[in-house]
């Protein structure tokens, strides 16, 4: 397929419709280089990477769902099983921070171009991708929980695997209407 054809019918995959096999450790390191190939003002880098792979995952869900004693076991269950809805979840951090020269709203946009980047990279490398951005990217104990460090926040969670089926488009937006012209 084309670039230009991918782009124009790129689709995220639902995390709850993946199935295995995630990518191998070489598959990933190519994913989150070819995701980190973004506009970069300063160089900086305001980002990493924490993998939740394989026994991983679970334990990721257990430590959320403890967070939230008082729910619901319908809740808590989904919680337990947040992060085994794919063969390998990616937290994408943001590390942005207060700079002499670059904004940390500039930060967080490379951030975002991050997510995004892996998002393609894990559909050229042959797998679906959703980028999903749930209670625990907001929540600070969350955080805490899942590896974040003082300062850091989650942009959100990429769920990479293989797709259990075929997905048709949904409604996208009208862009001319969302176009205008600068008029001097």
């Amino acid at each position: 397929m084309e670039l230009r054809d991918y782009l124009a019918t790129r689709r995220s995959h639902p995390a709850s419709e993946m199935a295995a096999p995630g990518p191998d450790d070489a598959t990933i390191d190519s994913m989150l280089t070819i995701a980190s190939r973004v506009p970069d003002h300063g160089k900086l880098a305001p980002w990493r990477f924490i993998l939740f792979e394989g026994e991983a995952r679970v334990a990721a869900g257990a430590a959320i769902a403890a967070l939230r004693p008082d729910q619901s076991e319908r809740l808590a269950e989904a919680d337990r099983n947040r992060f085994t809805r794919a063969p390998l979840v990616v937290g994408v951090v943001s590390t942005a921070a207060p700079h002499a020269k670059i904004p940390e709203w500039e930060q967080e946009l490379a951030v975002g171009a991050v997510c995004m980047n892996l998002i393609h990279a894990a559909n050229a490398h042959g797998f679906v991708a959703q980028w999903l951005s749930e209670w625990p990217t907001y929540d600070a104990d969350a955080g805490r929980a899942l590896g974040l460090k003082d300062g850091e926040r989650f942009a959100g969670f990429v769920y990479i695997g293989t797709g259990t089926r075929e997905l048709t488009d949904r409604v996208r937006p009208d862009v001319p209407s969302l176009v205008t012209h600068f008029a001097a």
